[in-house]
This record gives structure tokens, C-alpha cells and sequence, in this order.
């Protein structure tokens, strides 16, 4: 039994265990080359029923990977359409995932595999002028979206609820693009699903801005932030969410991945307004996550760095370069350059304490 005026707590404190640490980053070996731009993480099964963490990847070349034990071995999965690029993947477990391509028109594909990738059926390609898939979110195997450059003057949001079907969601309240305005399609992570079916997307070129909208897409605000922007080579690259509530915006200019200015952004308001990160990221960063308990990590040319107060300010860790990265819990994996990937290490400690017990609240009457 407890002691009646001892009260046992368990706080969970998240805090590195040595922020000198050389890397926050195992590297593993895929054995492909390519450039990988896309990375999905959850925990599931294997083939024999035995508990791991899956990831898929994806990338240039065709290039499509799959783990089944934890990124210990890669399997190169047959590739549809030929030597696409494939930017974003969203996987559900080790049999169903929807794989995305991007460039010009139909070189811009949606597809779904649900037998771990020994075939692909083509769910969505376009051919307007303009079309160009930037990125992809899913939050449950039947309910994604996904994110193309302007057509007619506006950005172009698909939807499918059923898992089978993608439609085009309404743009008479989408605000029009500015000119020469578009999306990055570094790491497919451009657009985001949050609580209570949140959308946000960034975009970059002349200004760097977020559209969000709060009725499943049918109607959009605009807001800008102070990330770099101006040229087509900056703005938004990446948007990641804590809840509905707390939005993170990450990019820079992918031409000056050293410059460390007007990097990361933050919004407690969803997304009416913006301030810049206190304490900015090491430079351009191409992809921002948040993990387990509402930290975030971001990663970029010349390496990571981790926010502990929902990207007010961010603590440089090491030099690996990647390009994107995704997380299950705070178990989470990163892909880039040269068929690279890494687990993430997990720099994290419990704590338990002992604590006198709270006394206890007077009654209403007697507050006053």
C-alpha cells in the first residue's frame, strides 16, 4: 500500500543524455543508389508475425526500399511507370502503401500497393498544364491528401476517403498563387494532416506562405511567414504539426544550404501567425518532424537539429545530411543522398520521483 501522504509520480523528462553526442544518427546500409526523398516508419509485423518497426523509402532512379526488421536488411521492391521519381511514400503496415512521383504532368503519379509491393495500381495522374505533385499525407489507409503546384492559377489539393478514389477538393475559396508561387517537393512533406482533420501546406518563390484549412478543404485562409523567400530557390520546404494548434515551418534556401537566417518558424494559433525560431536550425533543412511528446527534429544538407519547446528554438546535433525524415513514437528513421539511411537513436531518459502528496483543495465556499 501507498503511504496515505506519499504520492508516487512518474514524470517522463525528455532531454539528451549528451548533447556533444557525435551523432543522434546509426547509419544503415540500403545498397541502392539512388537519391531517397521519401521515408515512412510504423510498427507492425513481419511475414512470420514477429513485432519490428517497418520503413519504406523511396527516391530517384525508380528506387522503392522496404525493411521489415528494423532497417537491419533492405529489399528493393519492384518499381511502376519506369525511372520515376518518387518523392513521398505513406505506408500503413508491411503490405499496404501509397507511393507517390513527381515532375511535369503525367510524370506526377499517385499509386497504392496493399501486397508489400509486388505490384502498384495507378490511382491518379493529370496532364494539365502546371501539375506538378509536390507532396503527400495520409492518416489512416483510407483518408490522404496530396499537394500540386498551381494549375489555373491556383494550388491543387486532392483528397481520397475510400483508400480507391482521388478527387479534386473545391478552389473557389483556395486564395489565388502569387506569381511564380509554387511548392518544394524535397522531401514530400510540404502539406500536413493534423488533429481534427487540420490541413496546412507551405510554399516558397516569392513569398513563403501557409494555406490551412479547417473543414477538410473546403475552404482555405492564407497567412505568410518570415522564412527566407524571394528567389525560386527559397521558402517553405516542410510543415510539421504538434495537434491542430502547434505548426512548424521549416526551409530556407536550398542554394545556400549554410545560411542559418530565417530558417524555422513557429505558430501557436494555427498557423494565424508566425515568429521566428529564437534559436535557428544549422541552415536550409529540408524535412521537420514531430515525435513522441511534441519535440520536433529537423534535417537538411549539413545535418539535424532538435527542438524541445515546439521549435521555439533549436539545438544543432550533428552533420549528417539528409533529406527527409519520419517517426513512429520517438523511434524514427531518415533517408538521403546516395541510397543513405539512419535510425534515429533515441537520447532520451526516464525519471522517477518521490514526491510529498498535493494537499487537498479547500471547498468552493471557502475559496473566497
Amino acid at each position: 500500500m501507498m503511504n496515505a501522504h506519499i504520492l508516487l509520480l512518474l514524470f517522463l523528462f525528455f532531454f539528451p543524455k549528451d548533447w556533444s553526442s557525435p551523432s543522434w544518427w546509426s547509419v544503415q546500409t540500403s545498397g541502392v543508389n539512388s537519391n531517397l526523398r521519401g521515408v515512412s516508419v510504423v510498427y507492425g509485423t513481419d511475414s512470420k508475425d514477429r513485432q519490428h518497426y517497418l520503413i519504406w523509402a523511396s527516391g530517384s532512379n525508380g528506387v522503392i526500399l522496404r525493411s521489415d526488421n528494423d532497417g537491419k536488411t533492405w529489399k528493393q521492391l519492384n518499381a511502376p511507370g519506369g525511372d520515376l521519381d518518387f518523392r513521398d511514400i505513406e505506408a500503413f503496415d508491411s503490405d499496404t502503401a501509397y507511393l507517390m512521383s513527381s515532375g511535369d504532368g503525367d510524370k506526377s503519379r499517385i499509386y497504392k500497393t496493399i501486397d508489400g509491393g509486388k505490384t502498384w495500381k495507378l490511382q491518379y495522374s493529370d496532364k494539365r498544364t502546371g501539375f506538378f505533385l509536390d507532396s503527400l499525407a495520409c492518416d489512416s489507409k483510407t483518408h490522404c491528401i496530396a499537394l500540386s503546384d498551381p494549375v489555373d492559377g491556383k494550388f491543387l489539393v486532392l483528397s481520397t476517403d475510400d483508400g480507391e478514389h482521388w478527387k479534386e477538393l473545391p478552389r473557389d475559396k483556395m486564395p489565388p498563387a502569387l506569381p511564380q508561387e509554387g511548392a518544394f517537393a524535397a522531401s514530400g512533406t510540404s502539406i500536413a494532416l493534423c488533429d481534427n482533420d487540420v490541413m496546412y501546406f507551405g510554399t516558397g518563390g516569392p513569398a513563403a506562405r501557409v494555406f490551412r484549412s479547417a473543414d477538410k478543404g473546403r475552404s482555405w485562409t492564407v497567412s505568410e511567414t518570415p522564412i527566407a523567400s524571394g528567389t525560386p530557390s527559397a521558402g517553405i520546404f516542410s510543415i510539421a504539426c504538434n495537434g491542430s494548434d502547434n505548426v512548424v515551418v521549416v526551409g530556407g534556401d536550398y542554394k545556400k544550404p549554410n545560411d542559418a537566417s530565417r530558417v524555422a518558424a513557429y505558430s501557436d494559433d494555427r498557423g494565424q501567425y508566425w515568429d521566428l525560431a529564437a534559436a535557428q536550425p544549422g541552415g536550409y533543412r529540408s524535412a521537420v518532424a514531430s515525435f513522441e511528446y511534441g519535440d520536433f527534429a529537423t534535417v537538411g544538407p549539413n545535418g539535424t537539429d532538435i527542438s524541445h519547446d515546439k521549435g521555439v528554438h533549436w539545438q544543432h546535433t550533428d552533420v549528417l545530411n539528409l533529406n527527409a525524415l519520419a517517426f513512429d513514437g520517438n523511434h524514427g528513421w531518415g533517408v538521403g543522398e546516395k541510397g543513405t539511411v539512419a535510425r534515429f537513436k533515441t537520447h532520451f531518459e526516464y525519471e522517477i520521483r518521490n514526491e510529498p502528496a498535493l494537499e487537498k483543495s479547500p471547498p468552493m465556499s471557502a475559496r473566497n
